[in-house]
């Protein structure tokens, strides 16, 4: 078979299960990661595979990538086992964002977008390699970095690089993990504007997200994990729900329609006028802001007074006789009360549904 005749692979039907995970469990020296977990990702849809850390988010990802091989269960792309595809056969039918986006060596942005044509040498979709890295960088406002080193770029202008990789490989599936966590609200919303716009156009999208809002804005589908095991799997109506999210994330969250699409907004739980919870390790004390020495045993904490407005110099005055000195006053703490900070009162909540 000469170069350019190597077949291409067909893309998934709308509809169709693009890569599913089926019971699968794994687990790294006596730790599980996953337990029992099904999930299927549909052709011509976004999922977003949500959960605290640690939940097993990139786990679940790496498995259906082909990257990880499960204790148990099976994985699938397109509808075979996920194992029986060669390294270049699956890099024609999936491709993958991983968080990190390591390139040690000077290569330019052009030069690392067009590593994502590499599973396309030998076919007919070859010839459209330039096409396919310029249409990659238009997405992604990278056009005029296209010469640029990859390190010297920014943390968010790599991570767009390595997304318009992953595009530039133009797979049916899509598996792309947090491609939005070093990004700011323009491109954040940018990114998951292609990764509706491909699964529009009949391609398979999972998208790892910590964002509760983002992925009730864009998804589809929500997966939702905790602690290895799938809680809940579905529109994002009725999983992201504010008594499933609190005993997931072990956080009071409110959950309300927003009032122009109706889509979820999902926020953590904030008494009304109290502040933020302090962020300090359990069993630390609080330090206020200005502190000017420790309170001694059974003293309040002191805090330094308001800076006082500048006063210019008086004029001059003649040099007053000599006092003597007063004898020495040990220092004494002005009390200065510090009220405690407002607590969320506690709610009781219902277990998560398993899915």
């Amino acid at each position: 078979m000469s170069r350019r005749t190597a077949a291409l692979p067909e893309r998934p039907e709308p509809g169709a299960t693009a890569a599913e995970l089926s019971g699968v469990s794994y687990a790294v020296d006596g730790k599980s990661l996953l337990q029992d977990v099904s999930l299927d990702l549909w052709a011509g849809e976004v999922l977003a595979l949500a959960g605290p850390n640690g939940a097993g988010k990139s786990t679940a990802l790496a498995l259906l990538s082909g990257d990880l091989t499960p204790d148990r269960g099976t994985v699938r792309v397109q509808g075979a086992a996920v194992d029986s595809w060669s390294t270049m056969d699956l890099a024609r039918r999936r491709s993958v964002l991983p968080q990190q986006h390591a390139v040690t060596f000077p290569f330019t942005v052009a030069e690392v977008v067009r590593m994502g044509r590499t599973p396309w040498a030998g076919t007919p979709a070859e010839a459209g390699d330039d096409q396919a890295v310029a249409r990659a960088l238009a997405a992604t406002d990278l056009t005029g970095f296209a010469g640029r080193r990859f390190t010297t770029l920014s943390g968010g202008e790599q991570a767009r690089a390595a997304l318009s990789r992953v595009l530039a490989q133009d797979t049916g599936v899509l598996l792309l993990d947090e491609p939005t966590a070093a990004l700011d609200l323009r491109h954040t919303e940018q990114v998951l504007a292609i990764a509706t716009t491909r699964a529009a156009a009949g391609d398979a999208v999972l998208v790892v997200l910590h964002d509760l809002g983002l992925a009730a804005a864009h998804a589809d589908r929500v997966a939702l994990l905790s602690a290895g095991r799938l809680a809940a799997l579905g529109p994002p109506a009725q999983v992201l729900t504010e008594d499933r999210l609190s005993e997931v994330y072990r956080h009071p969250v409110e959950v309300f329609p927003h009032p122009r699409t109706g889509r979820p907004v999902v926020l953590p739980y904030r008494p009304s006028g109290a502040a933020p919870p302090a962020a300090h390790p359990p069993g630390m004390p609080h330090r206020a802001v200005g502190v000017h020495r420790p309170a001694q045993p059974g003293q309040p904490i002191q805090s330094h007074q308001p800076t006082q407005p500048y006063q210019p110099a008086q004029p001059h005055q003649p040099a007053q006789p000599h006092q003597p000195a007063r004898p020495h006053q040990s220092a004494q703490p002005d009390p200065v009360h510090r009220p405690d900070r407002p607590v969320p009162p506690s709610e009781s909540r219902q277990p998560a549904e398993e899915s």
